[in-house]
């Protein structure tokens, strides 16, 4: 059996699509490795640029039914120093928010959802091993292993929403541009701080050669990001998760810092991230489409990833929604496929460089570099700073492109 289109990878992308997909009556198969979502998530944070994607998507009433978390602001220190608090109500419309929410919960409110139409078609525990080719060398499928052992998926059309390590732009021939990131970040999540009271700030915190992003955590705890250079996580890791925990407290404010090294050993599940960003030049092939991480990693400054791969879902289902209830033929669905990259590129390509900027400055250790971070932060603590970076900050937060449903 053909089904009209697989999606390859059951994140917040892949797995909106398909719920889109099946609710305008198209059959779909979501194919997931993963036998459930409990697992670990750092792309928690939901910026209306998000919230906007999944409400046309018609999952917007599904965020208040998942573990969410609000912050109400965003502080800014150099160093232990606070230099500057924005309320979240400040940069954002009335009735407009950011969230953190519980990627596990969120994915299974999703193909809950999309499990309600007859065409949709779930298979957890099975991963995609290579794609299939039909004579013309255009792909038609794909073979997973899974708990019934290998097997063949025909497909008319596969979209590939299966993240960094994509098996689809692996097996498709994908061309992909490596850019530079002088990173890592290395994750962790604390208890709550009770030195927070009723706040819930997204704190960041600026150092020489580093950069600290806490946030509300949807479990309940706080989520933390240390942003080091790349190549430092060893000397780290060496020194055994509580040491660098207490380390990480010497950057930090007063408040947290008594926070961090009481909380040493309650550390959960800490990991390092590669910050390296990417993107694919071409994110269409006959019979395959590109979408979220796939297409492009994004750097975890700014929080984007969800986000721009959500606007990409909206993008790719007015693309192949119509070509696919009209039964159009594979020449039309391959043209109508290709049209997703020219609207999606240009907004990626911004955000990926506006991303660039702030490790350049943060982990510089050419010479006067400290002498740079604090003009520059002195600057965006201005009247006139404020300004700029609020500019920067609505494109992070809203997007820099109009991303229309219409499909």
């Amino acid at each position: 059996m053909t089904t009209p289109i697989l999606i390859v990878g059951a994140g917040p992308a892949g797995a909106s699509l398909a719920y889109a997909l099946a609710a305008r009556g198209v059959a779909v198969t979501l194919v997931e490795r993963q036998r459930d979502f409990a697992r670990e998530f750092r792309g928690e944070a939901l910026m209306p640029s998000g919230v906007d994607a999944l409400a046309q998507l018609g999952l917007g009433d599904v965020i208040p039914s998942v573990p969410h978390r609000v912050p109400d602001a965003i502080e800014l220190f150099r160093g232990r120093k606070l230099v500057a608090r924005v309320r979240a109500s400040e940069v954002l419309p009335p009735g407009v928010h950011a969230y953190t929410v519980s990627q596990p919960h969120l994915l299974e409110a999703i193909v809950a959802r999309a499990s309600q139409h007859a065409g949709f078609t779930l298979l957890r525990g099975a991963a995609v091993r290579e794609l299939l080719r039909n004579a013309a060398g255009r792909v038609c499928g794909v073979r997973v292993d899974g708990e019934g052992g290998a097997r063949e998926l025909a497909a008319r059309f596969v979209v590939g929403a299966d993240g960094r390590a994509s098996v689809v732009r692996r097996g498709g021939g994908f061309a992909v541009t490596q850019i530079w990131a002088p990173m890592d970040v290395v994750w962790a999540r604390l208890p709550w701080p009770a030195c927070y009271v009723d706040a819930q700030p997204v704190r960041g915190y600026v150092g020489h050669g580093h950069l600290l992003i806490a946030l509300p955590s949807p479990s309940g705890g706080l989520q933390v990001a240390w942003v080091i250079r790349k190549g430092t996580y060893g000397d780290l890791r060496s020194r055994g998760i509580e040491d660098w925990v207490r380390a990480m407290a010497d950057h930090v404010s007063p408040d947290l810092a008594e926070h961090f090294r009481a909380s040493a050993a309650a550390v959960s599940r800490p990991f390092l991230l590669d910050a390296e960003t990417d993107r694919v030049r071409g994110w269409a092939k006959p019979g395959a489409l590109l979408i979220g991480d796939a297409a492009h990693t994004m750097s975890p400054v700014g929080a984007q990833g969800i986000n721009v791969a959500l606007r990409d879902a909206v993008a790719a289902l007015n693309a192949l929604a119509p070509a696919l209830r009209a039964n159009a033929s594979d020449a039309e669905l391959d043209a109508a496929a290709a049209c997703v990259e020219p609207e999606r590129g240009p907004e990626i390509d911004e955000i990926q460089g506006l991303a660039r900027r702030p490790p350049v400055v943060v982990m510089g250790t050419y010479p006067g570099a400290e002498w740079v971070r604090a003009l520059l932060l002195g600057l965006a603590t201005s009247p006139l700073g404020r300004r700029a970076v609020a500019r920067v900050g609505a494109k992070f937060l809203c997007g820099t492109r109009e991303v229309k449903l219409v499909a």
